[in-house]
């Protein structure tokens, strides 16, 4: 709103400039040609419809992952580690069965979300349940579509799963969110040798310790639908090793040294 009042008080001192003038000048029918064209793009909406639905659901799963989160009863303790570590789960109705993670990493919340966000498609690198993270498309600079290839496990009991996901990222103060949930993307079908599996809504939810502003709280929230025929003893055991296994590998990940 401010830039489009910005445009038209541009436009109106140069009609008075050229009206005070012999003749305007070239540079004020070059200013004024992009003040115009600035308000005319201004005019235009900034995203399509199948963007803004992308946003939306991207806004959903983050709304729906806080909610499952902001509710403290009925969490059982699935694994605790030696570090601290704790995976909890829960059931809910129209959901299935959530895990969440509680860690706390040794690194400044910016390096954190860095890691996790800016290098996103480099989480193959250093987590082994990842064989692959690409991103499909960026909407705007806080939506992503991506497409994500789970490693195979041992002794591929689970077998090749992959996933099309939207993904938003939120910055409130010292709190950030990375939300996300399954999509249809039509340029990422189904992908022969792999079952399309479901996940969502999830998030991770970072923040600087009180009192120990170097160190990050990360809470990730976990809801999958492998599909397939798997028991769900084997499903649960792998899902929540899979988060305690990430926080291992995080941690090694951010304490490797820097590249000069």
């Amino acid at each position: 709103g401010l830039r489009r009042q910005a445009a038209v008080a541009i436009s109106q001192e140069l009609s008075r400039l050229a009206s005070h003038s012999p003749g305007p000048s070239t540079w004020i029918h070059q200013v004024r040609r992009r003040s115009s064209l600035l308000s005319s793009r201004l005019e235009e909406k900034p995203f399509s419809e199948m963007q803004m639905s992308y946003i939306k659901q991207g806004e959903e799963a983050l709304q729906k992952s806080l909610r499952i989160l902001e509710d403290q009863d009925d969490w059982k303790t699935e694994t605790v580690a030696g570090n601290g570590d704790k995976v909890l789960s829960k059931v809910l109705p129209d959901v299935g069965k959530v895990f969440r993670l509680e860690v706390v990493v040794d690194q400044p919340l910016d390096t954190v979300y860095g890691e996790l966000v800016d290098n996103m498609e480099q989480m193959g690198d250093w987590n082994p349940n990842v064989k692959e993270v690409r991103i499909l498309e960026k909407i705007g600079k806080d939506t992503v579509i991506t497409h994500e290839k789970a490693a195979a496990t041992p002794g591929n009991i689970v077998g090749p799963r992959d996933f099309v996901s939207v993904r938003c990222s939120r910055r409130r103060g010292s709190t950030c969110v990375l939300a996300g949930m399954s999509t249809t993307y039509g340029a990422m079908p189904e992908q022969e040798g792999f079952i399309r599996a479901e996940n969502g809504p999830t998030c991770m939810v970072l923040r600087p310790l009180p009192g120990s502003p170097s160190r990050t709280r990360l809470t990730w929230l976990l809801s999958i639908d492998l599909k397939g025929w798997l028991p769900k003893t084997i499903i649960n055991q792998v899902l929540s090793q899979t988060q305690v296994d990430f926080a291992k590998h995080l941690r090694q990940r951010l304490a490797r040294p820097v590249p000069v």
